[in-house]
């Protein structure tokens, strides 16, 4: 194994954090993604208004003391916005959801809406400043990767409201930061991982399932510690020895792709994986996974577990090889965020999805949902119950 580089460029603090957060990934791969093609200026998409509303709004929701903010009176005056990062509003996974979410906002309460699409780490402050600059009343960055730019856009703009989905905000030692009018989105996805780890294990028909993620951040390493406790859990309940290959929750060290939009990097990763016996692989990379799916395609009785939305039907190309998926309420969240801030409820307390209040949870099984025995099935419900009871604790370094 060689120790694996990014080759992204990310801001000095950014590269200081991730390396803070975990050792390098494994496997020699190139981290050099292609972004989708764009015409318009600084790398966006053009920008798009759901709405009708006529006329801007003014500076925003004002703050006050309490984290908390006034709307405006009338929703139609509100404008909630929403920046991707560079794995686009089309990556069937969390951006996806996150935009799907925005636009329930817009259809059920008449809101303006704007989003942003970046096509690269460097575009992040940019477009939060140009969000800023039209006078939106709530901006929400997609992923931990918008950190440095909400973070920055809030404090240099205390009259608008920010939220950011999978990140809290920290100061240059890395220590927690509040910001009056930023609200951080949270998801312990640990919890659903693990059945979906117990899942793979109790479905393998080789004995060795795999896992890789994009980048080393906590909101993807999260799903991968689960996982593998899901995969430690049924061979201790069972007798069995089944493998994982792609991650070492203990050492916090496995595989990575090194980005969110390269899917040949999914593909060459997954392939390895199958040449290694790997028979259920979990790849927690957005549309990267979508080369893990195809390369799942190419080989016999080689099956996916998706991340973030339903991947039986945001990726509905492969929908016969997805096992399930360990979704998170990203969509469900945004709306609600959203919702309050137009009502008057703004607040800076984070938000964090779990499986007690249905934040995260694992999809249906779709095809395989006779393939499933219902010895399985009831295991998987009686350790739900456990965990959303408190009986069962599933621990991680990477819980929000």
């Amino acid at each position: 194994m060689h120790n694996h580089l990014l080759t992204k460029e990310y801001p000095v603090r950014r590269v200081m954090k991730l390396a803070a957060l975990g050792a390098a990934a494994t496997l020699a791969l190139s981290a050099c993604g292609e972004a989708p093609e764009d015409d318009s200026p600084g790398g966006t998409s053009a920008v798009e208004t759901t709405d009708d509303a006529a006329g801007e709004t003014d500076d925003g929701a004002a703050t006050s003391d309490g984290g908390e903010s006034s709307a405006p009176a009338d929703a139609a005056d509100f404008k909630a916005c929403m920046v991707s990062d560079a794995g686009g509003f089309d990556d069937q996974s969390f951006n996806q959801s996150g935009k799907e979410g925005m636009d329930a906002a817009a259809e059920e309460l008449g809101i303006e809406t704007v989003e942003v699409e970046s096509q690269a780490d460097t575009d992040y402050a940019n477009n939060v400043n140009g969000l800023v600059a039209q006078d939106c009343d709530l901006v929400i960055g997609v992923g931990f990767l918008l950190e440095d730019a909400i973070q920055a856009g809030a404090e240099a703009n205390p009259e608008t409201n920010f939220a950011l989905i999978d990140s809290s905000f920290s100061d240059e030692s890395f220590a927690p930061v509040e910001l009056d009018n930023a609200k951080p989105l949270l998801f312990n996805t640990a919890e659903a991982s693990f059945l979906a780890g117990y899942l793979a294990a109790g479905m393998s028909e080789t004995g060795t399932v795999a896992t890789f993620g994009g980048i080393q951040i906590p909101s993807v390493a999260i799903f991968m510690d689960g996982f593998a406790d899901g995969v430690a859990k049924y061979n201790e309940d069972n007798g069995t020895d089944v493998q994982l290959l792609g991650w070492d929750k203990e050492g916090q060290t496995g595989s990575f792709s090194g980005d969110f939009d390269n899917q040949s990097q999914g593909q060459t990763l997954t392939e390895q994986f199958i040449a290694q016996g790997a028979d259920i692989i979990m790849p927690v990379a957005g549309p990267v996974g979508l080369g893990a799916a195809a390369a799942a395609e190419s080989a016999d009785g080689v099956r996916i577990i998706w991340v973030d939305s339903d991947g039986f039907l945001t990726a509905s190309d492969y929908s016969s090889l997805m096992l399930t998926s360990v979704m998170k309420g990203i969509g469900a969240a945004v709306e609600t965020t959203i919702t309050e801030s137009v009502e008057g409820g703004f607040t800076n307390e984070p938000y964090v999805g779990t499986l007690e209040n249905d934040g995260v949870g694992l999809a249906p099984f779709h095809d395989f949902e006779d393939e499933v025995p219902q010895e399985l099935k009831d295991q998987l419900a009686a350790y739900e119950e456990q965990i959303i009871s408190g009986e069962l604790v599933i621990e991680t370094p990477n819980a929000p």
